[in-house]
């Protein structure tokens, strides 16, 4: 890379892993509902009587079996309601960072009086939540539209407060910068950025590791991890890498589907997919025991991968996210092994020929057990191309060429997968609430 190309998409690559790798408590689905409640309320400016809240298809599949943090309960119903009573509307997708007992009681009580309605509002776009709060004679409506915290409504009493018009961003692309390079270029990138440039994706591993230690020290959700842990000990698993990494970075995703109250750093608008980033390459690292350098240069590698593979797809579709954020793992944990970009490209083709066909049926607990097979996969891919073999140009939508398979792979969720997912939330709307 000459120096000329490294400075020009130097600042743009590390914004957008500033912006895209940040802290979430929660499935970030509900959380953006409880974003919106919370903004609402903001705005009444006193306790809600009522709510009435409208999401997208796509969210209402994400948010209808997931642990909303701090309450015990699932769904989109106990997250507005827990926002609106309780939330910071300044707390991004940390807004259930500060709720309390009392608040959480006052928000199961509004959900028995069945003052709390959710419904499917039908909009082309695939992320949307809204939320409208009724106290005395007023109401306060706020819609977040297209990222998990982007508000772009205030309504109050019929006057608009604010409002963020649909062309407003029409030309703007905060991925631009990803037509101009490869995945080749990403990875030389993570090798030569200045370090101190890039310390802040240390925090990656320092929440992921707590969330992972939490699933190991409770039974949160399906606990994956702790079974997994546990037939270790009694000799049905081995004790080897591939292990430590399916139970380590599984148990992160027990805790947060299971609603601990920890944050987990999140990737692309997901907290799963910032674990599947995060963990796989923090266990290789810690086995390793690779310098504190060759650490971070492979987190940011792995988050900066997995961004630029997810940047090609819709924010919320039918294709299992946590794959293409394991395909990133899957280039930090070829980094570390081997140093070069040849490991990472075989590995990440062999993972596109091994796991493509993991479909999104919604948040839930069994979350963790796609992220326990991609990065397995992961792993698995990467000591496939050390003896270099992988999944060739000659099978399936694999191609000669890492980005082009990359492609392949995102045009099949962005496209022909759209019917899958129509079908996904027909039938996932139509289960009874949890």
């Amino acid at each position: 890379m000459t120096p000329k190309k490294l400075n020009e998409i130097e600042k743009p690559l590390i914004q957008i892993v500033e912006r895209d790798v940040v802290p979430a408590l929660g499935c970030t689905e509900p959380i953006s509902l409880a974003l919106a409640a919370a903004t609402a309320a903001k705005y009444l400016g006193k306790t809600p009587e009522r709510i009435e809240a409208k999401v997208s298809p796509n969210l209402m599949k994400n948010g209808l079996g997931v642990a909303v943090p701090g309450t015990g309960m699932v769904g989109l119903p106990i997250a507005t309601a827990i926002g609106a009573l309780g939330g910071n509307p300044d707390g991004g997708l940390e807004v259930l960072k500060h709720i309390t007992p009392e608040q959480v009681t006052a928000a199961k009580t509004m959900l028995e009086q069945k003052l709390v309605s959710v419904d499917i509002h039908q909009t082309e776009h695939i992320l949307y939540s809204e939320s409208t709060l009724f106290a005395d004679n007023d109401y306060v409506k706020v819609a977040i539209q297209d990222q998990h915290t982007n508000v772009i409504l205030i309504e109050k009493n019929g006057e608009i407060l604010f409002q963020k018009m649909e062309d407003e961003c029409a030309n703007c692309d905060p991925y631009e910068v990803f037509k101009q390079i490869s995945a080749r270029e990403i990875f030389e990138f993570s090798n030569v950025v200045e370090l101190e440039k890039i310390l802040f994706i240390r925090q990656a591993a320092e929440l992921n590791r707590a969330l992972s230690d939490e699933g190991l020290r409770e039974n949160y959700g399906l606990h994956i991890g702790r079974t997994l842990r546990k037939q270790v000990g009694s000799g049905l698993i081995s004790d080897d890498l591939l292990s430590k990494i399916m139970i380590e970075t599984t148990a992160a995703s027990d805790a947060r589907m299971g609603g601990a109250t920890l944050p987990a750093m999140s990737n692309s608008g997901s907290g799963n997919q910032g674990i599947a980033a995060t963990m796989p390459v923090v266990v290789v690292a810690d086995y390793l025991k690779v310098s504190e350098e060759k650490r971070i240069r492979a987190l940011f590698l792995s988050h900066l991968m997995a961004i630029y593979i997810h940047s090609k797809l819709p924010k919320l579709s039918a294709l299992c996210a946590v794959t293409t954020a394991s395909m990133g793992s899957c280039a930090g944990i070829a980094y570390l092994l081997t140093g070069k970009f040849e490991t990472a490209s075989m590995g990440i083709c062999s993972m596109i020929g091994d796991i493509s066909g993991i479909i999104c049926d919604g948040a839930a607990n069994s979350c963790a057990m796609k992220v326990s097979t991609s990065v397995a996969s992961g792993y698995k891919s990467v000591l496939m191309a050390m003896d270099e073999t992988h999944v060739t140009g000659n099978e399936g939508i694999v191609e000669h060429d890492l980005d082009r398979t990359i492609d392949n792979l995102c045009a099949i969720a962005s496209k022909s997968m759209q019917h899958i997912d129509r079908q996904v939330i027909e039938s996932r709307v139509s289960k009874p609430c949890p």
